[in-house]
């Protein structure tokens, strides 16, 4: 099989944005090639030499990419009969190295969603018999490839692989959590996504534990400040609008009815997150504040994109913190992702180094 294509996964209605941005990243890569992409559809294609392909794996830094779930290598599409389907996935291994385990995944839309069954019930037969053939090792491992199928449908999928340690820690990129029932609102997965995604596990004793404070703008009803309390921080919640009372009874949080674009604390603190409906430009350029000033260590904040060139408005957001730190000669460790919990909006780390 040969490889002639990246599949990139993405939020459906946003292809158009995934598109612009790996084509930008990958002429910056040096990997020339065009994208095919259908409204709604929930990926997008990448169409360039095989080469120059497994060149942009293993040079671009997948976290780096922001409307991007998951991605993988892939060839063209490929027929199944519906009597064995383990069948016509094993016959279609040629050019596959062996992998170290083996994820069928289906897209983020109602039709892939269907298929979620499927996929479980293949994985288990498909596995051993692959096992079985040497194509995947006997124990799992994160240092091969992993095989990636996507099931388009019951009689057609696309087959291929990425890097483990250069792909969504997630087979679909999806981070799944459940909502906890006494959150004030859903919009408190927004910020525990975020944490997830941009703080190793590993550190979240450090960068996340007890005693710390923290500023949550535009904190009303509270969905953001109550993850704070969860990782028991004294949280100042800024927002005119009223804080859910269970909140206020932990005794961790300070209401203080004021605007989130001219607060500041009269001390630094470790932590301020912001979940504004405010232009993204004015986000940013507040955000940046608050890093060069030393009001806070770290910030996770959401930027609310307009309806069209919404790839454009996030690099022209970046484009303005790069430059303020640059101005202020400091370097900053900022990263941006569009997190499963957003919708029209991605989400912002920035971390003083």
């Amino acid at each position: 099989m040969s490889i002639t294509q990246l599949v990139i996964l993405c939020r459906p209605g946003f292809e158009a944005e995934t598109a612009a941005e790996i084509q930008a990243v990958a002429s910056g890569a040096g990997c020339f090639g065009y994208c095919k992409t259908q409204s709604e559809q929930g990926w997008v294609s990448f169409v360039a030499d095989e080469l120059m392909l497994k060149q942009l794996i293993e040079q671009v830094q997948f976290r780096h990419l922001i409307f991007a779930r998951q991605w993988f290598l892939s060839g063209e599409v490929i027929e199944l009969s519906s009597s064995d389907r383990v069948g016509d996935f094993a016959r279609n291994l040629d050019g596959i190295p062996v992998c170290g385990e083996v994820e069928l995944i289906h897209t983020d839309t109602n039709d892939g969603k269907e298929l979620s069954r499927l996929c479980k019930s293949l994985t288990p037969p498909l596995a051993a018999e692959l096992r079985k053939t040497n194509h995947l090792t006997q124990k799992r491992s994160q240092q091969k490839p992993r095989l990636m199928i996507m099931l388009l449908n019951g009689k057609q999928a696309l087959l291929g692989y990425h890097l483990p340690l250069n792909a969504a820690p997630w087979p679909d990129g999806i981070c799944h959590l459940k909502f906890p029932k006494a959150a004030p609102s859903r919009s408190t997965l927004k910020l525990e996504e975020a944490w997830h995604w941009f703080i190793p596990k590993h550190e979240w004793k450090d960068r996340l534990r007890a005693s710390m404070t923290a500023v949550d703008l535009g904190a009303a009803p509270g969905g953001w400040t109550w993850q704070l309390v969860k990782q028991h921080m004294m949280v100042s919640a800024i927002d005119n609008g009223p804080m859910k009372g269970d909140l206020m009874e932990s005794g961790q949080v300070t209401h203080l009815l004021e605007d989130g674009f001219r607060y500041h604390p009269s001390k630094p603190v470790h932590w301020m997150v912001c979940d504004m409906a405010e232009s993204p430009i004015k986000v940013a350029d507040r955000m940046a504040d608050w890093i060069i000033n030393k009001w806070c260590k770290e910030a996770i904040f959401n930027l609310k994109l307009p309806m069209k060139k919404r790839y454009h408005e996030v690099t022209q957001c970046i484009e303005l913190m790069q430059s303020k730190f640059d101005a202020a000669g400091i370097e900053v460790e900022m990263n941006f992702k569009h997190l499963y919990h957003d919708r029209e909006e991605i989400t912002g780390h920035a971390r003083r180094v």
